[in-house]
């Protein structure tokens, strides 16, 4: 594939002698949003781990702008940023110093208000990551993952957890640093998720990926070996109903 930031081939982990990645390969174009969908214990999260330099490769080889994940992945982490599901910042460091001490162990120097005005959250500078929402937990894990300007972004299950106005918040956000240029690879098991955010997305399955796609011809090849359901269309929905009364209050 022409201009692939991201090269997996053949890619293969176990655990306790259970295979739970079973040889899958793909490539990410340069610039794209890619995202990786499956159920629960599908592997996701292994397989962005080992892309990260976070797990150790048991057989194939991962590439990330033309370098060797194994051989080299001190230089792989100076250009990747990560938003996991779970980040820890230290408590009682205010925002903008959390930022400053993420940029200064890549070597960077950054504006961390500025930085925090991009995600939304200049008017918390001075607070504690333990008072902000979850929203705003993630958009400030996505502040820290960008300090060193990376080539690639990765995050996993980015919105698991949030209310619907917060999870769009984060749509918005993930959009941007797309327009900026960055590639995107994520993981996520909401399907609205990756039709609204991504260019192209792997289905994974039992360790394996069973479809390799953009969304609009995933789901045209569903309709042509004839699938149809039932369906009643409405003009809005509970969740519409729910950010309509609720504002900008929930979630913020």
């Amino acid at each position: 594939m022409a201009d692939s930031i991201v090269k997996v081939d053949d890619l293969h982990k176990s655990y306790s002698g259970r295979e739970v990645v079973k040889g899958i390969s793909f490539e990410v174009k340069r610039g794209e949003t890619f995202g990786i969908l499956g159920p629960n214990g599908a592997g996701k999260t292994t397989t962005l781990e080992m892309i990260e330099t976070l797990r150790p490769i048991d057989k194939g080889t991962v590439t990330v702008s033309g370098v060797n994940v194994s051989k080299d992945p001190q230089k792989v982490k100076y250009m990747i940023g990560v938003q996991t599901q779970s980040t820890a910042f230290m408590d009682k460091v205010r925002l903008t110093e959390l930022l400053e001490q993420q940029a200064a162990a890549y070597g960077e120097r950054i504006d961390p208000l500025e930085l925090l005005k991009e995600v939304n959250l200049e008017e918390k500078s001075t607070s504690y990551i333990e008072n902000l929402s979850g929203g705003q937990k993630q958009r400030f894990s996505i502040a820290a993952a960008l300090v060193h300007k990376p080539k690639v972004f990765f995050l996993d299950e980015p919105t698991t957890g949030l209310d619907p106005q917060a999870r769009r918040r984060l749509w918005d956000l993930i959009k941007s640093v797309k327009r900026q240029g960055m590639t995107v690879i994520l993981t996520t098991h909401y399907m609205e998720e990756a039709e609204e955010l991504c260019q192209r997305v792997a289905i994974m399955d039992e360790g394996q990926i069973v479809a390799l796609d953009t969304p609009e011809k995933l789901i045209r090849q569903l309709l042509k070996r004839g699938f149809k359901k039932e369906r009643k269309v409405e003009q809005a929905n509970l969740e519409d109903v729910f950010l309509d009364l609720t504002g900008k209050v929930l979630g913020t």
